[in-house]
């Protein structure tokens, strides 16, 4: 049985990650901040939710920083919500915070923009949204394109490479919804509170050899 690790640094609802993963047959799945284990599964999911600074301090603090560079590039990898954030160069939370660096870009505060009618935009953005597939994946496998998941979040990710961008999402403006490349997928939205569609994208990361 093939074993996926639920990297836990002290931040974001792993359990309730863990359980859909179970609930799709993903196989073992190990809640864990061992290195060893971590480094011994077949795949590796990053959640995250809360401030950037705190969780990057606590990342830094384990050295997890390293083994997330280490672990994503040989194995199906999948960064949640700030795990995904925590996956870009840099945030401008917390008057910025330098991140892990795997993929090129920015994260970006909502509240200094305007929507349609001019006005800011209120944070967080926090509900069911579309999802447009901007590259075909095997992750949106039997998933609808512009189907709606479940987002939670003030900060939005301003990819450097568009390539990366594998889903979009709009909030008063268009952003990375999703970022793939290689064996790494990442996502703004929490599958693991979006029913149907996102049972569905666990289930093809539980079935995805990391090829793309």
């Amino acid at each position: 049985m093939q074993t996926v690790a639920v990297i836990d640094y002290g931040m974001g609802n792993l359990h309730s990650v863990a359980k859909a993963l179970e609930h799709v047959g993903a196989g073992r799945v190990l809640v864990t901040s061992d290195a060893k284990v971590i480094r011994e599964a077949d795949r590796v999911v990053f959640p995250g939710v809360g401030a950037i600074r705190d969780c990057m301090a606590e990342i830094r603090r384990l050295g997890f920083d390293e083994l997330v560079r280490e672990v994503s590039a040989d194995r199906p990898f999948l960064g949640i919500c700030v795990g995904m954030q925590a996956l870009l160069e840099r945030s401008e939370e917390n008057d910025g915070v330098d991140c892990i660096g795997l993929f090129p870009g920015q994260v970006r505060f909502f509240g200094k923009d305007l929507n349609e009618d001019g006005e800011r935009l209120k944070v967080p953005h926090m509900g069911w949204n579309e999802v447009s597939q901007a590259v075909k994946h095997p992750l949106w496998h039997d998933i609808p394109d512009n189907a709606r998941f479940y987002f939670v979040h003030s900060y939005y990710i301003e990819a450097g490479k568009p390539q990366q961008v594998v889903g979009r999402g709009h909030y008063g403006k268009d952003f990375a919804a999703a970022l793939a490349e290689g064996s790494r997928f990442a996502v703004q939205f929490h599958p693991e509170k979006s029913h149907t569609h996102g049972l569905q994208l666990l289930q093809n990361f539980a079935a995805w050899d990391g090829r793309w």
